[in-house]
């Protein structure tokens, strides 16, 4: 039950760091912020650096719409979708 649980977490923790490197995407794409800023600069490469892996195959299988970026909102469903088997599994282990 434990590793169901760390797994959870750990879905969470991913969530969390997409829809915070979705709200800097959208900061910098209305030029609220800029990648001029150091900090701004060094969060980004971070985000990026651990998202990455996981949205681009998302980005590269995905047409473009517009100019928007629509593979955050592909893997924060593929995480939920992740997240409701896992809680499946947990609730048949229990019972």
């Amino acid at each position: 039950m434990s590793i169901l649980s760390a797994l959870q977490y750990l879905i969470w923790i991913v969530r969390m760091v997409l829809i915070c490197q979705f709200i800097l995407y959208l900061l910098i794409a209305f030029n609220v912020i800029d990648l001029r800023n150091r900090f701004i600069s060094g969060l980004w490469e971070a985000l990026n650096a651990i998202l990455e892996p996981m949205l681009g195959p998302i980005r590269r299988r995905m047409p473009a719409v517009g100019g928007m970026d629509f593979s955050y909102m592909v893997l924060l469903f593929g995480l939920w979708i992740l997240s409701q088997i896992l809680s499946a599994v947990a609730m048949s282990v229990v019972a």
